[in-house]
C-alpha cells in the first residue's frame, strides 16, 4: 500500500480511494520523506482501513509520529458526519483521555538540581505508578460515577486542586455529555481506586528545564509563562487508567451486534463501530466521556500531589512557587466539532487517537487568556530526547480538522526494545546524564528507552513545516518517573 501513495505537496502523501476496495476517502499520511520511508507497512494498512467507515469526511489522516495500533493507527485522525458516520472505540482507543498535561514553576535549574534527588524521591511515593498501582482515594461506586460527570472539578471541589486550575484545562476538565448509567460496574470497579495514578507503559511525570537555546517564539512562550532562564516545568502523561479500558473492551464487545442490525460490514474487526445517531453508540459515547473526565480528574490529583511534593522538598508555599498549569489536552478522545465541509459548516464527529487538538486563535472553546494566540499543544518525547510545547493554527482547522501529532511515535515494540537493553544499563546512562529516574520496573524502563521512538525534533519539524502547529520551546528531562 505504501508504494500507492503519492506526494501531494511537502510533507503530505496520498493514497487514493482507488486503492482499496471500499475506501470512501482518499487517505494522507503528513511526513517529510525521512519519517515516510521508516513508518511501519501496519500505518497504510490502516489508515486505508480507516478511510472505508461510514460517513468518514474529507479524508482519513495520520500524523508524523503515526505507528501501528489497535484498528486506527496510533496518530489516526477521522472525522465522521453525525448522520451518517459512526464512533468507532478503535478510533479512540482503550486509554480513554491519554493525554498530557504541563506546569510551569518560577523555579530554576540551580535551585532545583541540589535538590533534585530528594524531589524525586518524594513525587515517587506520592504519585502511584506501575501495573495495577492504587491511589490513595477510597472511592464508593456512587462517589466515582458523581466524579465521572464533573471531572477535575470534583477534584477542585474536595482541595485537590485549586479554583483557577480547570481554566487551562481542554473542555475545563469536563466534558458534560458523559452518562455514568452507561458505565459497567466492573468498569467502575477497576477505575474505584485509581484516581491520583500514572499507571505503567509509557505513562510519566517528567521534572524538565528549559534552555534559553531551545525557546523558539520567545513572545508565545512568555503568553504561556515561560520566561526564566533555565525554567523548571512539569509534565505528566497518563488517561483514564483500567476504568477507560473496560469502558472500550465493553463496547466493542456490544457494536458486533450493532454493526450486524445496520448492514455494516468492516474490513478489519478492530473497526467495530456503531451508527451515531443509534441508541448503543450514544451510550459508547456517554461511557466514553465519563472515562474522558476520570483522565481529567486523574491528572488534577496527581497535579495535587506534585504540588504537595515540591512544598515538601523546598519548604515554600505552593503558590509561591507558581506552581501553574499550562494547558491539559487530551490525545485519545472523539468529539463534536464544527467545521466546513464542501462550503459547508457542519458539526462532525472528529476522532483522534494519538493525536491532539491544535486549535488556532480565535476559537471560543480556547481560554480567554490563549483565545488571540492559539491553544497550547503538549508533545511528549522519550525520557532521553526531551519534549515539546508548540501552539496551535488556523492551518490545522483549515485542513486537519484541528489537530497534530501528539508524541515521538515508537519505531519498535516494547518486546524488541527490551531485547537490546537492559534496564538497569538504561538507568545508570540516564543518570551519567544527569536525568534521575525513579521506575517501578527496570523492564518497564527499558521499553521506553530513547531509540524505541522517533527523532522527537523531526516529527515536530514536519508539523512544524505543515503549519499545523508551531514550535514554541523544547523540554530537557532532568528527571522522570517511569510506571
Amino acid at each position: 500500500m505504501r508504494e500507492l501513495a503519492k506526494q501531494i505537496s511537502p510533507n503530505v502523501w496520498e493514497i487514493p480511494p482507488s486503492a482499496k476496495t471500499g475506501m470512501r476517502v482518499p487517505a494522507r499520511i503528513l511526513a517529510s520523506p525521512g519519517i515516510f520511508a521508516t513508518m511501519d507497512d501496519g500505518v497504510f494498512e490502516q489508515i486505508t482501513n480507516v478511510a472505508t467507515l461510514p460517513g468518514i469526511q474529507r479524508h482519513a489522516l495520520c500524523m508524523p509520529d503515526g505507528h501501528w495500533g489497535y484498528g486506527f493507527p496510533i496518530g489516526g485522525v477521522a472525522a465522521f458526519d453525525l448522520e451518517t458516520g459512526v464512533i468507532s472505540p478503535g478510533g479512540i482507543g482503550f486509554d480513554i483521555n491519554c493525554g498530557m498535561r504541563l506546569l510551569r514553576t518560577n523555579l530554576t535549574l540551580d535551585e532545583v538540581r541540589p535538590r533534585l534527588a530528594s524531589l524525586m524521591d518524594t513525587l515517587y511515593s506520592l504519585v502511584p505508578c506501575g501495573v495495577g498501582s492504587k491511589g490513595v482515594l477510597r472511592l464508593s461506586e456512587s462517589e466515582y460515577r458523581q466524579m465521572t460527570t464533573m471531572g477535575a472539578g470534583w477534584c477542585v471541589e474536595r482541595g485537590y486542586g485549586w479554583p483557577e486550575d480547570p481554566d487551562h484545562i481542554e473542555e475545563q476538565g469536563c466534558i458534560p455529555s458523559a452518562d455514568p448509567d452507561q458505565c459497567s460496574s466492573k468498569a467502575v470497579q477497576r477505575g474505584l481506586n485509581q484516581l491520583g495514578t500514572l499507571g505503567s507503559g509509557n505513562h510519566y511525570l517528567e521534572v524538565q528545564v528549559v534552555r534559553p537555546e531551545n525557546v523558539f517564539d520567545a513572545q508565545v512562550a512568555q503568553s504561556f509563562g515561560i520566561g526564566i532562564q533555565d525554567q523548571i516545568c512539569v509534565m505528566v502523561h497518563c488517561g483514564s487508567r483500567g476504568f477507560g479500558h473496560q469502558v472500550a473492551t465493553d463496547y466493542l464487545r456490544a457494536f458486533g451486534p450493532v454493526m450486524t442490525k445496520h448492514g455494516i460490514t468492516m474490513i478489519d474487526k478492530e473497526l467495530a463501530c456503531a451508527p451515531f445517531s443509534t441508541p448503543e453508540a450514544r451510550s459508547y459515547f456517554g461511557a466514553m466521556n465519563c472515562a474522558a473526565n476520570s483522565a481529567f480528574a486523574n491528572r488534577q490529583v496527581i497535579t495535587h500531589r506534585i504540588r504537595e511534593a515540591f512544598a515538601k522538598t523546598f519548604g515554600k508555599n505552593e503558590l509561591d512557587m507558581g506552581l501553574e498549569i499550562i494547558y491539559d489536552v487530551a490525545h485519545n478522545i472523539a468529539k463534536v466539532e464544527r467545521y466546513e465541509i464542501d462550503g459547508k459548516t457542519k458539526d462532525l464527529l472528529v476522532h483522534r487517537k494519538g493525536a491532539t487538538r491544535s486549535f488556532g486563535p480565535g476559537q471560543v472553546q480556547l481560554p480567554v487568556d490563549y483565545r488571540d494566540i492559539g491553544q497550547p499543544v503538549i508533545v511528549g518525547g522519550s525520557m532521553e530526547t526531551g519534549s515539546y510545547l508548540l501552539v496551535g493554527t488556523q492551518r490545522a482547522m483549515d485542513e486537519t480538522f484541528g489537530s497534530t501529532l501528539h508524541g515521538s511515535g515508537r519505531t519498535m515494540s516494547r518486546t524488541k526494545a527490551k531485547t537490546m537493553i537492559k534496564g538497569e544499563k538504561l538507568r545508570q546512562s540516564l543518570l551519567d546524564r544527569g536525568i534521575a529516574i525513579r521506575t517501578a520496573s527496570l523492564s518497564g524502563l527499558a521499553e521506553e528507552a530513547g531509540f524505541a521512538y522517533k527523532d522527537i525534533s523531526e516529527v515536530v519539524a514536519a508539523v512544524h513545516n505543515l503549519g499545523i502547529s508551531r514550535r514554541v520551546v523544547r523540554f530537557l528531562p532532568i528527571g522522570n518517573i517511569k510506571g
